[in-house]
């Protein structure tokens, strides 16, 4: 079957470009450099996985709200912290028509400072804690690397989460409830991941610290999925969001929050896909089962009848399933479905009427294997989940192996395009140097205690931690 003009072995970056275009996914030529137009197969894909964080969310009893996405700079002055690490990215809305505005908006680059005013307006009692809310939409960040489809963009399609809590131990117990909920999700996806706290000097701006979930890319690089804060009361005072305790006591909550975007989409593009196009997990896919017609002359109703009983009766299972009846041959309706990630082919001719059978192959290592129609469904279940399994282990193989553990700068050296663990001081001025030296930057520590007994790699004092560096995007 043909396959991309670029290798994703020989040139990861141009065969990402290309797949996306081929795959339908979005439209890179919108005038603005980093804001793309989602092409229909390319917003399912994510509304899918939309529905996924939904799910998880409102499993763990949190409610959906959607807040404007212009906020008054008096609101985004509260917070100094958070301004001096989102000022220089921010879009700024300054005149309605002719008329320049009394008080500059901003496009939300996050939503903080959107949403905190009213939580303070809002809680009340200990009674009306914890609160959890999340929403789903679009924020903005002028970013001035280079722009990469779904990876690095400048409007962004966004998850986030904010809750608020009695104290800092309920916060903590929600800490570890967003651990869960990304463990869950992600590996639904098939996407492999690690945890790594962030060092102060790179945590989220407000936040007391930050968790990131980071996988990795076959490029060798680390792509950061999304993020989870502990603020403690470090927004709750600015924005003077309180609470009446039950002694009468008024006190300050405590809030965190999780965060994601499309990067999602992005590392099932990068991670899972191959030289023929996307491979989607199925959980995620708009279309599960596409039929293949394997059309003969004289027989062409009969055939297609056919495809059309095997799709009701999928739909009727509830699997996405659609019959490809597009006047082309099967080795280029194959190629269309193989680029777009469908994970299964189904094939019927006439030799599968005859049998009462159908051929069934799936994207991801091309099997076929003849399967009897009492048994497809049963059949497809069992491939699905076989194909979610083996698309995960392969990842997580690949990252795995290319996490390594050194002593020194000068063997970390040896291993590009690996995650590096080295022991630290904790000195700022040491990981710095590491960075500089490796040209890689500062992922941060493992969340596990781990017991160090090598000096740091960047002095000579004794290490009391692992850092963990690579090549990021």
């Amino acid at each position: 079957m043909p396959e991309t003009k670029v290798k994703k072995e020989e040139d990861f970056h141009e065969w990402y470009n290309e797949i996306v275009e081929l795959a339908d996914l979005c439209d890179k030529r919108y005038p603005i450099k980093g804001m793309n137009v989602w092409k229909p197969h390319g917003w399912q894909i994510m509304q899918n996985i939309d529905s996924m964080i939904r799910e998880e969310m409102f499993s763990t009893n949190h409610k959906e709200v959607y807040f404007p996405l212009l906020i008054p700079e008096s609101f985004f002055k509260k917070e100094e912290e958070h301004i001096e690490g989102f000022s220089q990215e921010v879009f700024w809305v300054t005149h309605a028509g002719d008329n320049e505005l009394e008080e500059k908006w901003l496009l939300r680059p996050t939503s903080e400072t959107a949403m905190y005013p009213l939580f303070s307006l809002w809680i009340r009692s200990h009674s009306d804690l914890p609160l959890k809310i999340f929403q789903i939409v679009n924020t903005f960040r002028y970013e001035t690397k280079q722009t990469r489809a779904f990876i690095r963009v400048r409007e962004i399609h966004f998850f986030e989460a904010h809750t608020c809590h009695v104290d800092f131990e309920d916060a903590e117990k929600q800490i570890e409830e967003y651990k869960d909920t990304a463990r869950r999700f992600f590996r639904k996806l098939c996407i492999p991941f690690i945890f790594n706290k962030r060092p102060d000097w790179d945590k989220f701006a407000g936040a007391y610290y930050t968790i990131s979930i980071d996988t990795l890319m076959p490029s060798g690089r680390t792509l950061q999925l999304g993020s989870i804060h502990q603020y403690r009361d470090n927004f709750a005072r600015p924005f003077n969001i309180t609470y009446e305790d039950k002694d009468g006591t008024h006190k300050f909550c405590h809030q965190t929050t999780y965060g994601m975007s499309e990067r999602i989409l992005g590392a099932i593009v990068g991670i899972h896909g191959d030289n023929k196009g996307l491979i989607l997990p199925p959980v995620i896919s708009p279309i599960k089962v596409v039929i293949i017609p394997i059309i003969f002359k004289g027989r062409e109703k009969e055939i297609i009848d056919r495809c059309r009983e095997i799709n009701e009766k999928l739909k009727k299972e509830g699997i996405e399933s659609l019959v490809d009846e597009r006047e082309d041959t099967p080795g280029s309706k194959f190629y269309d479905w193989e680029l777009k990630g469908v994970p299964v082919r189904i094939e019927i001719g006439p030799k599968e009427i005859e049998r009462g059978t159908v051929v069934i192959a799936r994207r991801d290592t091309g099997e076929r294997i003849e399967v009897r129609e009492e048994n497809l469904v049963d059949e497809l279940n069992k491939t699905f989940n076989l194909m979610s399994e083996t698309i995960y282990q392969r990842a997580k193989e690949f990252m795995e192996s290319h996490i390594v553990r050194v002593k020194n700068i000068e063997e970390a050296k040896k291993y590009k395009g690996y995650i590096v663990e080295l022991p630290w001081c904790g000195n700022k001025d040491c990981a710095i140097r590491m960075e500089e030296e490796l040209d890689m930057k500062t992922l941060g520590e493992p969340l596990d205690r781990i017991t160090v007994k090598d000096k740091c790699a960047s002095c000579d004092k004794n290490g009391v931690t692992i850092v963990r560096l690579a090549k990021t995007y």
